[in-house]
């Protein structure tokens, strides 16, 4: 009896340790997804019933309403994207935010969550609270060095951030591939350096000052602003991986090589038949260049023909005298 409680305590004690430190969630079956998000996608807010804005806002996106298409405040927009108000632009995107919605809350497996998610450190996975979400402070997010990496949060019924709270991205991590998938309806407070795509089931309100990476998509609520600062979250996407071993580089080039003299040798009957037709015209006109050259060459050519050599006249020698000699004894 003894060694089992001691054994529970361990565990118990260990699991506070990781808990207080990093969180790992179900990267480990990399089963989780980036959330398509369609034509809902170049929206920063997207509302089902109606816009509210108070004070100077910055939209770096797309903003529009639909079935209620109510827009107030909107001299003090700035827009850095279309106003499709409710459109039918607007009206895809809200079919697509139903199914990204329906999406995200999908997700799987998960990983349960604490109710404040101040402190922590996560790694790639989907996190579930069957209760609200909350954030007090600052949640780091640790990409561990792949840029595909991808955060799902779910909550049953609310999100609330406090005045001054943050999300920060580390290792990697990108705004783009964190979602949110909320019960009920999310509150960003004041001051707040929030990141990721919020899909809320109701309405969004962002209090004074708060900023967004990333997007807040109501599907059947209001979204209310003040004085905020929203951007459509761009991504990088990571690159194919180098081929590392020598071998392999040497193949590729051989094979390289062989494809070009296979497809220069074969041939079709018909370029192979033109190919002819070129050459004996080629060989026709050097024939003629030759001759005419030899023409033009013989027309300009003078003979000078040497006048014949005169015989020198024939002139008789007298022979000389035969003197004979006699022989005596």
């Amino acid at each position: 009896m003894f060694k089992a409680s001691a054994i529970v305590l361990l565990v118990g004690a260990a699991l506070a340790t990781v808990g207080s430190l990093t969180l790992t969630g179900s990267a480990s079956t990399k089963s989780e997804t980036s959330v398509g998000l369609g034509a809902a996608g170049s929206y920063v807010v997207l509302a089902g019933a109606g816009v509210t804005n108070t004070g100077p806002t910055t939209l770096n996106g797309d903003i529009g309403t639909f079935p209620t298409t109510s827009e107030s405040g909107t001299g003090s927009l700035t827009i850095n994207g279309a106003n499709h108000a409710g459109d039918a632009v607007t009206q895809q995107a809200k079919n697509d935010l139903v199914t990204a919605y329906n999406s995200a809350a999908g997700e799987g497996p998960t990983s349960p969550i604490a109710a404040d998610l101040a402190g922590l450190t996560l790694t790639p996975g989907v996190y579930n609270s069957a209760s609200a979400l909350g954030l007090s402070g600052t949640l780091t997010l640790n990409g561990q060095g792949n840029p595909d990496a991808v955060f799902v949060f779910q909550a049953a019924s609310s999100l609330t951030t406090a005045s001054g709270s943050s999300v920060s991205l580390t290792n990697g991590a990108q705004a783009c591939h964190v979602f949110w998938q909320i019960g009920s309806s999310a509150t960003i407070g004041t001051g707040s350096a929030f990141r990721g795509t919020v899909l809320a089931l109701t309405s969004i309100t962002l209090t004074t000052g708060a900023t967004v990476e990333g997007r807040v998509l109501a599907r059947n609520g209001a979204v209310t602003l003040d004085t905020n600062t929203i951007t459509a979250p761009s991504c990088t996407t990571s690159s194919a991986p180098p081929t590392t071993s020598a071998a392999a580089t040497t193949t590729a080039t051989t094979t390289t090589t062989t494809s070009t003299v296979t497809a220069t040798v074969a041939k079709t009957p018909a370029q192979v038949a033109a190919a002819k037709q070129a050459a004996a015209k080629k060989a026709a006109a050097k024939k003629a260049a030759a001759k005419k050259a030899a023409a033009k060459k013989a027309a300009t050519t003078v003979v000078i023909k040497a006048p014949p050599l005169a015989k020198a006249p024939h002139t008789l020698r007298p022979k000389p005298p035969v003197t004979k000699f006699g022989i005596t004894g």
